[in-house]
């Protein structure tokens, strides 16, 4: 059971969250670790990961551990402080889990146990976490859940011309009543480190590069995706 495959997705069924309970604590957690960094970047969040994948790469992981004094304690202080805003996974924890660190598919194909040591990693960028690790769910945000992710393409950009940002709906801290909030980092460069940016789905529609609204119109907004372990 643990290392099958019913749906040939690519992620094996022990690492897929098959209750809803689990489904939706997941959601909770990974969009609160989220939202969290953009009001101050937590200690355990490494450093030299710190762009749009590394946004979602750490708030996966750190949704799946055991969140009890010890796991508050090395998050760090920030305002307004990480809470306790579900219960933990059932399923498994990122310690016991069946894929333990390596989370993230690196390749197509059905699943099979040799996949463990070739087509799984504990580092995906934003072209790996589309490909291989989420489903396109609609280009409209009427389709979209907390915890989904939208990808941007800009082919033109040579070494990272894929984008992520995650999609929280209602914010837990300062929603102003808007349900169509998303989080993400703007990305690191040798001259800038980057920031974490909180912004409204409506307001993005408005930016003044055309390339960055998510609407479908625009050639360079692929979409909204969820994650295969939610699918």
């Amino acid at each position: 059971m643990v290392w099958a495959d019913a749906d040939t997705d690519g992620i094996p069924d022990g690492a897929e969250l098959l209750s809803s309970s689990d489904r939706e604590n997941f959601r909770r957690w990974f969009t609160h670790l989220a939202e969290m960094q953009f009001y101050g970047l937590s200690e355990a969040w490494n450093p030299t990961q710190r762009d749009c994948a590394g946004l979602v790469r750490f708030a996966w992981r750190e949704a799946l551990r055991r969140h009890d004094r010890t796991w508050f304690q090395a998050m760090g202080t920030v305002d307004g402080g990480y809470e306790a805003v579900a219960p933990d996974v059932k399923a498994y924890d990122l310690e016991h889990g069946p894929l333990g660190e390596k989370l993230f598919r690196t390749d197509f194909g059905a699943f099979t146990e040799g996949d463990l040591t070739t087509r799984f990693s504990d580092f995906a960028d934003a072209r790996t976490l589309k490909n291989y690790n989420a489903v396109f769910v609609s280009r409209e945000r009427r389709q979209a859940r907390p915890g989904d992710l939208l990808f941007y393409h800009q082919p033109w950009v040579q070494k990272f011309p894929y984008h992520v940002m995650i999609f929280l709906g209602e914010a837990r801290h300062a929603s102003e009543g808007a349900d169509d909030w998303v989080v993400y980092h703007t990305g690191a460069s040798p001259q800038d480190k980057g920031e974490v940016k909180k912004v409204r789905l409506s307001v993005l529609e408005q930016h003044p590069d055309k390339r960055w609204r998510p609407l479908a119109n625009n050639q360079n907004f692929l979409g909204f995706y969820r994650l295969k372990i939610l699918d």
